[in-house]
């Protein structure tokens, strides 16, 4: 990456993660892209030059986090399948629960308005599917990729889609937990039991898919250029 390229990359995370910062602390409806300028000391109009919506700011590290699980699996050991690639990032992915299983007051804070926000409007929910929608695809296309599978081969997009199904489940139930856990510390180590079981139901029938190709490099090219 160069110097250009780096600096582009390093202002779209400044004002993705004020905007999301401020999100949490106040709600999405009572933060403005104006006020997220100003908090990130950037132009109104820069915003909108890295975002096309105040919905793509709210998702930005969901689509981050899509972006580095493919590169993840492209990076995989050879041989290794894609089920097991997949849990080791999930459970590796700590973020503001595992923040909150530290006993941080605050980060439980963010979560549980996080929560509540996301919860109460249908259009960050519609929002939030199609940013899983696309880490399916794109995860989709790199399993595709390596396979050499034919165009009409509907199994890279089943299994991508499983994938990631599995991943909803757990965002959702952690959602559901945080604005009712008694004990919320424990729900990091509650997600983390939760997470090996629904791979152990999928071993059965994904164990064996998608072993990366011997002799393979790192990341594919393809799921580079899609975020390019």
């Amino acid at each position: 990456m160069g110097l250009r390229e780096l600096k582009k990359e390093q202002t779209r995370r400044l004002i993705a993660d004020t905007a999301w910062r401020l999100f949490a602390d106040r709600g999405f409806d009572q933060v403005s892209v104006a006020e997220i300028a100003r908090e990130a000391q950037v132009a109104e109009a820069t915003v909108f030059n890295y975002f096309r919506s105040k919905e793509d700011l709210f998702y930005w590290r969901l689509e981050a986090f899509g972006a580095r699980l493919t590169d993840a699996i492209a990076a995989r050991p050879p041989g290794e399948p894609v089920l097991t690639a997949f849990r080791r990032y999930l459970l590796a992915e700590g973020g503001l629960l595992a923040q909150v299983e530290a006993g941080d007051a605050e980060a439980l804070a963010r979560l549980r308005t996080i929560s509540r926000t996301i919860t109460a409007s249908p259009a960050l929910l519609a929002r939030e599917q199609q940013a899983l929608a696309g880490n399916a695809d794109s995860l989709a296309a790199l399993l595709a990729a390596e396979s050499g599978a034919d165009p009409d081969d509907l199994r890279p997009h089943l299994v991508a889609n499983t994938l990631l199904g599995a991943q909803r489940t757990l965002i959702d139930y952690v959602r559901r937990r945080i604005l009712t856990a008694d004990d919320p510390a424990r729900l990091a180590a509650a997600v983390r039991e939760l997470t090996a079981e629904a791979f152990t139901l999928l071993a059965d029938g994904l164990r064996a898919y998608a072993p990366k190709p011997l002799g393979s490099a790192g990341s594919h090219p393809h799921a580079l250029s899609e975020r390019s």
